[in-house]
C-alpha cells in the first residue's frame, strides 16, 4: 500500500529534487505542510524532519471528479519526505491501493494506475 524510497540525499535536497520531479511530470504542488516544524512549534518533543507535498494534475484530478465526485475527499495526492533513524525517505499511499478502497470504478482505477506510475516516476527521480 506504501511506495517509499531511501535516498542520500539531504532532508532539503530531497524536498528541492522531489518540487522539481513534481514540476518535469505535468503535476503541480498545490500546497505544503511541515510536520516536524509544526509540532516543535507547539512545544512536542519531535526529532525527526516531515515535509508533505499535496501535488496535483488537473486533468487527472478532473477525471476523476467527472467518474465520482465525492473522490474529492482522496485529493489531492501526498507524497512525504520525512527522516526516519537517520535516513531520508521519500514515500506515498499508493493512489491505486487508495482509490480501490473507495471505490471500484472502473474508470478510477485507470486514473488511480496513471496517476500512481507518475509519481512513482517522480519519487524515483527525486531519490
Amino acid at each position: 500500500m506504501h511506495y517509499i524510497k531511501r535516498t542520500n540525499l539531504s532532508f532539503q535536497q530531497a524536498c528541492t529534487a522531489l518540487e522539481s520531479a513534481v514540476i518535469e511530470h505535468d503535476f503541480s504542488v498545490l500546497g505544503t505542510h511541515d510536520l516536524g516544524e509544526k509540532l516543535r512549534s507547539k512545544g512536542l518533543e519531535f526529532t525527526e524532519n516531515c515535509r508533505v507535498f499535496e501535488v496535483c494534475n488537473p486533468k487527472q484530478a478532473a477525471r476523476v471528479l467527472a467518474a465520482d465526485m465525492t473522490m474529492n475527499m482522496a485529493l489531492p495526492c501526498r507524497i512525504s519526505v520525512y527522516t526516519e533513524d537517520g535516513e531520508v525517505k521519500i514515500g506515498m499511499i499508493r493512489p491505486k491501493d487508495m482509490l480501490a478502497m473507495l471505490s471500484n470504478n472502473p474508470e478510477l482505477s485507470e486514473v488511480a494506475e496513471e496517476v500512481e506510475q507518475a509519481t512513482m516516476r517522480m519519487i524515483d527521480q527525486a531519490c
